[in-house]
């Protein structure tokens, strides 16, 4: 009897401008990162994840052996892809993630209601995300310039 494969579904956005092969590699880190997928789950094999998306088995390959480059699965002759570890901080982060999560979907309805589509909210996102963690000496500001030293506990 076969493993039976996490339940990690792939959206390939063709329109994205991002390579197929990265898409997968990507939505498999987010999926480490969120708990989806954890050490010993089997991910979809090629010709799954191939009937799910259309795409060519050996772009399904690529992403999987840049996972296994990075140490975040194996594949195991025969078995499949497994992962081997997670991304992400501690086993609890799901909890202590939990009222960051509230914050974040309730500020990502008010851009909604707000009229932000989809890829304008990721841009924003992106951009705040870019400016907080960047190393190049933006000393706390935001992407707009804003100072956010002291706002640890907000």
């Amino acid at each position: 009897m076969a493993a039976e494969s996490a339940a990690v579904e792939f959206r390939i956005d063709r329109r994205s401008g991002v390579a197929t092969y990265l898409q997968i590699v990507q939505q498999t880190k987010q999926a480490l990162r969120l708990g989806v997928l954890e050490p010993g789950d089997r991910l979809p094999t090629a010709r799954e994840v191939v009937e799910a998306t259309a795409i060519n088995p050996n772009t399904v390959l690529k992403a999987y052996r840049e996972l296994e480059r990075e140490g975040l699965v194996e594949a195991r002759r025969g078995l499949g892809t497994f992962v081997r570890r997670t991304l992400g901080g501690a086993p609890d982060a799901t909890a202590a993630d939990a009222p960051l999560r509230t914050e974040l979907a309730d500020w990502a309805r008010r851009a909604r209601a707000a009229g932000l589509e989809k890829d304008d909210v990721g841009a924003l996102f992106t951009a705040v995300l870019d400016s907080t963690y960047s190393t190049n000496g933006t000393n706390g500001t935001d992407a707009v310039g804003r100072s956010h030293e002291g706002d640890q506990e907000r």
